[in-house]
């Protein structure tokens, strides 16, 4: 890399890197006590800048001033860095003995593994996501017994003797916690000192982090930087960088640890990777939605319908794990009303496509489309459905922008259905990072719960989400977030490793998230309990701006006497 391309930030790139370099075997052995002190300060100087910079990225994104949808600047940014701080503070605080596993229910599947349940997990778990659950499914070999040796590895070895190493992060540009999570991924769990690459789509953030960061920053643990391309490039091949972490694209994956175009395919065809080192990384999917046929009411087919618009088009469609084919039973008589209503929900969202090459992206899904439909939604560009049909295009390619396929499979009866869909979801489509899945409770009790159980093992995604969204199991930093095991470096898929967990479980399979299926008060009127009304990462919620803001507060100080008006303005959400 000819470095004159990156001339006015090699120095500073150096120097950061000559810094942490010397500091990383003194944050491998820095105490619990003082890795504890310095998370309490992170989230002291983060509180100051949180509105900042949640309104910052509001404004970036082209959100009005005032609408709603600048609480998910508040839940995806500081409220979860914040939550994240909380998670592991409480973690370190039990580490002696690893007794923070004592307080973690585990039960054995259906498949005969383990799974840990990570949430609920403190009463206020119960209050502000009441409903909500979400388990680890740890893989083979893992039990009761031995779980002891499948968490938190990293402080196994004594202080004294713990050697640091320097891991580059490249940051994401859609979703502003993840930059940040993933340096805490390196810090706590991997004793790692880390530079932080942003991406330049939101690395307006930097001064942000900066100041969150400072205690770490101060202390030669982390450094942020921004860049370009060759700016990354140059930082991947540098000789103090140990290992690397990505979220974002897998082409950007290969480019790093193959090269490009013709070198690219001798060092694969050699299998003599460009760059070797330990390199984890979270790369998308095309991910699905499993609708399952079932006795929906007026007022179900309304709510999901909210649902299936948010999994869309929550951050403009520039998610992750948003909703890329959405998979309905064919010939199923509430299909077309919930289909209907979906286009409703979407055709008032105005909100505009802000991510760079969004417009090349729409054109390439309009013309791979057969008869592709369009929504109209006013001042934002029209969202593109097309059916999925057979075509291998959507099946293979995220699009990373507002549009979504539709497949419509043979649905004989509930269970024979979802199968189907799974081994659909799992043998056609890219990725395995997240898959949802909405069914009735009494499809559920209908297909038996054991049953049922064994089914959505065989779903090979790192988040299943049940009558949720995965996004939801990212915003619970408990949960571990990644692809599901097995992707390698020649095929990387959705990548490779996982990071958040603030339980510091290992050898873990995928998290099962699920939520209620209706919301308050509804909910308790079916029998379900539920204190929670439409949620706040719902992007029809009228509230979600100060609720974010609030939670975010509340994560900060947890109070009692915080509680009243959270409940006020989600109910009134």
């Amino acid at each position: 890399m000819d470095g004159t391309m990156i001339a006015p930030h090699v120095e500073e790139y150096d120097a950061a890197l000559n810094a942490l370099d010397a500091a990383k075997d003194t944050w491998a052995q820095t105490s619990v006590t003082e890795r504890i002190g310095l998370l309490q300060q992170v989230k002291d100087h983060l509180m100051p800048v949180a509105q900042g910079w949640a309104e910052a990225a509001a404004r970036k994104k082209q959100i009005p001033a005032g609408s709603p949808l600048a609480g998910e600047e508040w839940t995806s940014g500081p409220y979860a860095v914040m939550s994240a701080c909380n998670g592991l503070i409480a973690t370190l605080g039990q580490m002696d003995g690893k007794a923070f596993l004592k307080h973690l229910p585990t039960r054995e599947l259906a498949t005969g593994q383990m799974a840990v349940k990570v949430m609920p997990h403190s009463i206020w778990d119960h209050l502000l996501l009441s409903g909500v659950t979400a388990e680890v499914w740890m893989q083979e070999g893992v039990t009761a017994g031995n779980l002891p040796k499948h968490a938190a590895v990293a402080y196994d070895v004594p202080s004294a003797q713990r050697k640091g190493k320097v891991a580059l992060i490249l940051g994401a540009g859609n979703i502003a916690s993840i930059a940040p999570l993933d340096v805490f991924q390196k810090l706590f769990l991997e004793n790692q000192v880390a530079i932080l690459k942003m991406n330049p789509v939101n690395d307006y953030l930097t001064e942000y982090l900066q100041a969150a960061l400072k205690p770490l920053i101060d202390r030669d643990f982390v450094r942020v930087v921004k860049g370009d391309g060759a700016a990354g490039a140059y930082l991947t091949t540098h000789p103090l960088v140990e290992e690397l972490h990505i979220t974002g694209a897998a082409s950007t994956h290969d480019a790093i640890v193959w090269g490009v175009g013709e070198e690219a395919s001798k060092n694969r065809a050699a299998g003599t990777p460009k760059n070797d080192r330990r390199f984890t990384s979270e790369l998308g999917a095309v991910c699905p939605t499993i609708v399952v046929p079932g006795p929906w009411s007026s007022a179900d087919l309304a709510f999901q319908a909210e649902h299936i618009a948010t999994q869309k088009l929550h951050n403009s469609g520039f998610n992750c794990v948003a909703c890329q084919v959405l998979i309905m039973p064919k010939g199923w008589s509430k299909g077309e009303t919930l289909l209907a209503r979906v286009r409703e929900v979407m055709h008032k969202s105005d909100r505009l496509a802000y991510y760079p090459g969004a417009g090349d992206r729409l054109d390439s899904f309009k013309a791979h489309a057969n008869a592709p439909q369009t929504i109209d939604r006013g001042r934002a560009p029209s969202l593109i459905i097309s059916n999925a049909g057979d075509n291998e295009w959507f099946r293979t390619n995220e699009v990373f922008a507002p549009a979504m396929s539709i497949l419509d499979m043979e649905a004989p009866d509930a269970e024979t259905y979802l199968i189907n869909a799974i081994a659909y979801a799992n043998d056609q489509l890219h990725g395995t990072l997240g898959a949802n899945i909405l069914i009735h409770p009494k499809t559920i009790r209908a297909i038996g719960r054991v049953r049922f159980e064994e089914i959505i093992a065989q779903l090979r995604y790192g988040t299943i989400a049940i009558n949720a969204w995965t996004g939801l199991a990212f915003l619970l930093t408990a949960c571990p977030w990644g692809a599901f095991p097995g992707h390698t470096p020649e095929d990387v898929q959705s990548g490779i490793g996982t990071v958040h967990n603030t339980f510091m479980l290992e050898h873990t399979e995928r998290t099962v998230v699920q939520a209620p299926w209706r919301p308050f008060p509804r909910g308790l009127l079916s029998g379900q309990f539920t204190l929670l009304p439409r949620p706040p990462w719902f992007i029809t919620n009228k509230k979600q701006d100060k609720v974010g803001r609030l939670l975010t507060g509340f994560q900060y100080k947890p109070s009692w006497f915080k509680l009243p008006r959270i409940f006020l303005n989600a109910l009134l959400g």
